[in-house]
C-alpha cells in the first residue's frame, strides 16, 4: 500500500471513529442511566483510544502539501470529538440528574 493510499483510508478511519463516539453519546440521551456501563461506553472507550495511533498514522502519511486537505480531517475529527466529551459530560452531569432521580 502507497504511503497516499494509507493515508487516505487513517482519514477516513478518523472521521469514522470520531462519529462512533458521537453516536454513541447520543444513543445515551434515549436510555436511563444504567447502574453499570454498558456495551456503548466500551464503544465509546474504543473509539476514542482507536483515535490516537490513527492520528498519528494520518499525520506521519500526510502530504504537506496538501495542507488545507489535511487541517480538514483533523479539525472535523477534533470538533467532532469534542462535541462527543461535551455530549458525554452533560449526559452525565445534567441531563440524567434532570431527568431521571
Amino acid at each position: 500500500m502507497h504511503t497516499q493510499q494509507i493515508n487516505h483510508v487513517s482519514g477516513k478511519l478518523l472521521i469514522v471513529l470520531s462519529f462512533i463516539a458521537l453516536l454513541t453519546v447520543v444513543t445515551g440521551y434515549f436510555q436511563a442511566p444504567q447502574p453499570d456501563e454498558g456495551a456503548a461506553a466500551h464503544v465509546f472507550q474504543i473509539s476514542v483510544v482507536a483515535l490516537a495511533p490513527t492520528i498519528l498514522l494520518f499525520v506521519a502519511t500526510a502530504d504537506w502539501k496538501k495542507r488545507a486537505r489535511n487541517a480538514r480531517v483533523l479539525a472535523f475529527t477534533g470538533v467532532t470529538v469534542s462535541l462527543a466529551f461535551g455530549a458525554l459530560h452533560y449526559l452525565e452531569h445534567y441531563f440524567y440528574v434532570g431527568h431521571f432521580r
